[in-house]
This record gives C-alpha cells, sequence and structure tokens, in this order.
C-alpha cells in the first residue's frame, strides 16, 4: 500500500485572500500566489515516496460567484509548478449533501481506493477545522496549519505547525 499527503489547497499551497478574518479562495489566477517554501517542501515529500493529493472544497462554484472553469486553471497552474500527483476538487455547497465535501472524508476515501493508499500512514493537512476533520474521519494523521483565521478551530489534530514547510519537517521526522 501506498502513503499519501492530502493537502488542502487555499491556505496550505497557495495564498488566501483573508477579508475580515476569514479566508477566500484567488477569484483567478492572477491572484494566485504559492507560499513560500511550498515547492521544495513537496517536492521533499514527493522524494520521502508519497502521493501529493490536493483535495479543496470550492463551493462558490455551486453558489455562482466563481466558474468551474477558473477553478480548474488554478488547479492547472498548480499542477504544472508543483510535484501533485491528483486533484480532488468538490463543486458542491454545504446543502448538497455530497460525500466529497469536506469535513465528510469521501474525496479521501475515493482517493485510497483508486490508489491503494493506507489512510493510517497517510496525512491530511488543512489550515480550516473542515480538513482536518475529514482527515480525522478517514483515519489519517492531520496538521493544522494555524493562521488565527477568525472562525471555528478544529478541536482536536495530531500536529498544529505554522506552514507546509512546518508540516513537511514532522511528516519527514516522523517517518524517517
Amino acid at each position: 500500500m501506498r502513503r499519501a499527503i492530502f493537502l488542502d489547497r487555499d491556505g496550505v499551497i497557495n495564498r488566501a485572500i483573508v477579508r475580515d478574518g476569514k479566508p477566500y479562495p484567488p477569484a483567478n489566477l492572477t491572484q494566485m500566489e504559492i507560499l513560500p517554501g511550498v515547492p521544495s517542501a513537496l517536492t521533499a515529500l514527493h522524494n520521502a515516496g508519497f502521493m501529493l493529493i490536493v483535495v479543496t472544497n470550492q463551493p462558490d462554484v455551486a453558489r455562482g460567484t466563481t466558474s468551474r472553469e477558473v477553478v480548474e486553471e488554478i488547479n492547472q497552474y498548480l499542477a504544472q509548478c508543483l510535484p501533485i500527483d491528483e486533484f480532488r476538487t468538490c463543486f458542491h455547497d454545504t446543502g448538497d449533501d455530497c460525500d466529497c465535501r469536506k469535513p465528510r472524508p469521501g474525496a479521501l476515501f475515493a482517493a485510497a481506493q483508486l490508489h491503494d493508499i493506507d489512510l493510517k500512514t497517510s496525512y491530511m493537512i488543512g489550515d480550516r477545522w473542515r480538513d482536518t476533520e475529514a482527515g480525522q474521519r478517514a483515519g489519517c494523521k492531520t496538521i493544522f496549519i494555524d493562521y488565527g483565521y477568525d472562525e471555528k478551530q478544529p478541536e482536536s489534530v495530531d500536529f498544529c505547525v505554522r506552514s507546509l514547510t512546518d508540516a513537511a519537517q514532522v511528516i519527514l521526522g516522523e517517518t524517517a
């Protein structure tokens, strides 16, 4: 079985747009900024044998405030710049009651089944409670990147860090 790092997108890989203490995705490719240290952190994790799978909620598509094409353009850009193996994007909103929208773990389970991933030896990295809760529900270790957003915080996580670089150091230290 393989090991994977499941990553939220906005706030973990690229800079989230923070308004009134709450994070939002970039509205388009011109607002896209890969966070410092992300390329080297992802390369180190990939070289250590982890699959890198982005699991992202993009409810603005269901809400009609952004297009699916914009989200896919951003994902394609990130895929060209970074060693990401797969993107799993949920375009639904909370009321749609789908299994792929975090905090539900459906996207993680689907990726695990497709790629023969051992969820117990895998990690979910996110900057919001929905990310870490999805990881916990899937049986992964969880890493919370704490930016101090003005919103609900995770109830419990395995590790709390300040950046993806810090998260990679934790993972590589644990698996060395």
